[in-house]
């Protein structure tokens, strides 16, 4: 097996090139990095963020789980087992 296709099978297993799922994969990355900057901040400051963690984990699970796979589907299009995720 080529080097390459190492950067590519789980990319195409879930319907994106590599550019498209580095790029997604980064907003993931982005987005729990702000989440947990903001769970730090609440556990100093309990007045701060106080649903900011909780929407954060909504929105990802929503993003990653729910609307994550790109192949086209005849039924239950967009989504995908929370395994593959």
């Amino acid at each position: 097996m080529r080097l390459t296709d190492k950067f590519n099978e789980h990319p195409a297993s879930v319907g994106e090139t590599y550019g498209q799922h580095f790029m997604a994969a980064m907003g993931f990355s982005l987005s729990m990095f702000r989440g947990s900057l903001c769970c730090a901040l609440h556990a100093l400051f309990p007045f701060l963020c106080e649903r900011t963690g909780s929407r954060c984990i909504t929105e990802l699970h929503d993003r990653m789980v729910t609307n994550r796979d790109r192949r086209p589907s005849s039924s239950g299009a967009g989504k995908q087992s929370p395994l593959k995720a």
